[in-house]
């Protein structure tokens, strides 16, 4: 019955199999980068330097005689590396804090939600993200932390409204009732019917996490060389937009693919978890 509702599902969602067609293709690129580039992304031949697409390179080369291909594919893993990892860490921690906040309430909540929570929110992530990379350097830990730091607030906030909604429906006060612990409450009871919202949220967050990183990357704030970003490439083939603009159309396809293809999974999950609106497409 299940895998019926899906295919009916993604046969009123054309976008929806574009989403999983597109985040299948970037998905074999991290994986099997190695296979599936024709050479080395930071192998350099300067003699081709700045080279239109042609059979041999099929996007052409940057100024340093890079193969562009290659490095779009291999900058694949960096992205989605980056947005596997900010969405988890960040669901982490908003599931704690926003499940402390909204289970417990009182000063507990005051304290998450007023204080720290606001605190986060009073100051825009991308700012929070650049600010944090700046002062402990570039790489991929510090870039997947400060990205983190800033994007835990959205999923506590969700999990706070959630838990509140959910924490006083008959099936918790019966657990309660019968002398279960606070944490098989959450797990077994409150975290299963909270689960919707927090899956629609975190792929539409991987969507901003891939954004956020190539812009971290255009800053000259992301993974540093010799691995290979989408968002590097963009600020490499920034003094070459008019005489070679294959170097800055091929990479920003590539992260608007990417971000296309989580927001149309996103939506696609929000109409097929949502029972109204499953009701009024006839699902």
């Amino acid at each position: 019955m299940a895998a019926s509702d899906v295919t009916r599902t993604l046969r009123h969602q054309p976008l929806a199999i574009a989403g999983l067609l597109l985040l299948a293709i970037f998905l074999l690129c991290a994986l099997f980068a190695p296979l599936l580039a024709p050479s080395d992304p930071a192998s350099l031949d300067l003699n081709m330097r700045l080279a239109s697409p042609s059979h041999a390179h099929w996007f052409g080369t940057d100024e340093l005689g890079r193969d562009i291909f290659s490095r779009v594919v291999y900058g694949s893993r960096i992205s989605l590396a980056v947005a596997i990892s900010v969405v988890s860490c960040s669901l982490f921690l908003g599931l704690i804090l926003g499940g402390l906040a909204g289970y417990y309430g009182g000063v507990l909540d005051i304290i998450i939600n007023i204080f720290l929570m606001n605190a986060f929110l009073a100051l825009p992530g991308i700012l929070l993200a650049i600010a944090f990379v700046a002062f402990l350097g570039p790489g991929l830990l510090n870039l997947v932390l400060a990205l983190s730091i800033g994007g835990w607030v959205g999923y506590a906030r969700l999990v706070r409204a959630q838990v509140l909604a959910v924490k006083e429906r008959e099936f918790v006060e019966a657990a309660r009732a019968l002398g279960a612990n606070d944490l098989r409450i959450f797990t077994r009871h409150i975290f299963p019917n909270i689960l919707q919202p927090i899956i629609v949220q975190s792929a539409i967050g991987m969507a901003g996490a891939v954004l956020a990183e190539a812009t971290l990357s255009f800053l000259g704030l992301g993974v540093p060389p010799p691995a290979t970003s989408w968002g590097s490439m963009l600020n490499d083939a920034r003094s070459h937009l008019f005489d070679s603009p294959h170097m800055i159309v091929f990479p920003a396809i590539a992260v608007m693919l990417c971000v296309l293809s989580f927001n149309f999974i996103g939506d696609a999950l929000r109409d097929y978890l949502d029972p109204r609106t499953r009701l009024s497409i006839g699902l």
